[in-house]
């Protein structure tokens, strides 16, 4: 009779079970096979998945790594013969022992992160970073529930003109526990900064929420810090897609001006499914650790930690920053492109990594317009993978006239200009 531990603790997956595997393998061949657009895709490293598939996944480490050691520069932090003596005399601020090395890739994701995000404002020093959330949602919902009380006023991007579900749409938890207000753009399918201001000091919300999930254009952080100013809000910045553009430089970071900022780790970051949620003031750090354990999450992914520190690590390289500046320069290279071969783009273009055709542009056969589903749907039939997306002027979900692309996976494979007109080639002839 075999035992537990004789038979699956060293197995491999294609012995215990092959209907996995094999659809694992299914899964890598459509991944190399597909032409991926989706702009909130990316492909994690081999060295990023390799630390999240490693021991750290058996380990419960509820609580925080000890003060000190998220102040240390990372030579000391990793002198593992100075820090294990210290851990062992003193308390830390874990609710289990055995924790001893979790503390090592938390506090080097942190360390790692703020080096990532600091900028000619802010050193690296003084920022605190939080890599627990579980998503970008739950980041946000932490911060709201670190700043705010129930029935405060939340100020966010409409839903339907690129902002994000947990930015105070009515089927969030956001939209049901604030009183939301929205901004929208003006006629051009651009931020209107002076009629956002008209807003905020109307309504007075004690939150305003910039950064986006299809909305084209970077926003200009110095502009909404004034708007915050002006009507004694805090300023959060929702930077889940841009992330790793802005640790590289190739979009305007929000660093040293926002009061919060959150960001998955996911999307152009290249890193595991996680969070962050950084600031630079210490008092709100401390309101948002209690927000996030206890207040909303127990034990963390510690695994995600390892593979955090990965990503952030590869993040502060040359050739991932080259890589953020291409994204930029593909997506504006295929905007142009589709704009060349008749294809009109919701918002007027582009200077990030993501665009919207808007399919009210193309005339069909029959009169009936073509929505974003059946659009997508044609795409994904000639090798091409993208989303349905609401564009302004969208009254239901279920009827967008949009379909979003985004450039981060097909950069990752090293597509290039020509790359780029290619695939307008193929969306338009879909």
């Amino acid at each position: 009779m075999s035992e537990y531990w004789d038979t699956y603790l060293g197995a491999n997956l294609a012995d215990v079970d092959p209907d996995i595997e094999r659809i694992i393998a299914l899964e890598k061949e459509r991944q190399a096979r597909r032409i991926i657009l989706i702009p909130s895709a990316s492909i994690a490293p081999a060295p990023v998945r390799a630390a999240l598939g490693s021991v750290f996944n058996n380990i419960y480490a509820e609580g925080y790594p000890p003060l000190r050691m998220t102040r240390d520069d990372e030579e000391l932090l990793l002198d593992m013969g100075h820090q294990l003596a210290y851990y062992r005399r003193y308390a830390d601020r874990r609710f289990y022992k055995g924790a001893d090395y979790v503390h090592f890739v938390e506090t080097l994701a942190q360390r790692r992160c703020a080096a990532c995000m600091a900028n000619e404002r802010v050193s690296a020093e003084d920022i605190y970073v939080n890599v627990q959330p579980l998503s970008g949602a739950a980041a946000n919902l932490a911060v709201y529930d670190a700043l705010l009380e129930p029935g405060d006023t939340l100020m966010g991007m409409d839903l339907f003109q690129g902002g994000h579900l947990s930015h105070g749409s009515e089927f969030n938890i956001s939209g049901r526990r604030y009183r939301v207000v929205s901004y929208g753009v003006d006629l051009k399918g651009q931020l209107d900064y002076g009629r956002i201001m008209e807003q905020a000091l109307a309504e007075r919300p004690q939150i305003i929420i910039a950064g986006y999930t299809s909305y084209p254009w970077a926003p200009d952080w110095s502009k909404f810090r004034e708007i915050a100013d002006a009507c004694g809000a805090y300023l959060m910045a929702d930077i889940a897609h841009p992330a790793g553009m802005v640790a590289a430089g190739a979009y305007p970071s929000p660093v040293g001006l926002a009061d919060v900022i959150t960001f998955t780790t996911h999307k152009t970051m290249a890193g595991p499914r996680g969070a962050v949620i950084l600031t630079t003031d210490q008092d709100i750090a401390q309101d948002i650790d209690m927000a996030v354990f206890p207040g909303a999450q127990g034990g963390p992914h510690t695994n995600k930690f390892a593979a955090m520190a990965v990503a952030f690590q590869i993040a502060q390289t040359d050739a991932f920053k080259r890589m953020m500046h291409r994204v930029t320069e593909n997506a504006q290279t295929l905007a142009a492109s589709l704009q060349k071969r008749g294809l009109g783009l919701a918002y007027g273009g582009t200077d990030t990594h993501l665009l919207l055709i808007d399919l009210r542009s193309i005339e069909t056969p029959t009169g009936e317009p073509l929505r974003g589903e059946m659009a997508v749907r044609i795409m994904e039939l000639a090798g091409l993978i993208a989303n349905k997306n609401t564009i302004p002027g969208d009254e239901l979900t279920a009827l967008a006239s949009g379909v979003r692309l985004g450039t981060p996976w097909v950069t990752q494979r090293g597509m290039g200009a020509a790359e780029m007109e290619a695939i307008a080639d193929a969306i338009a002839g879909c």
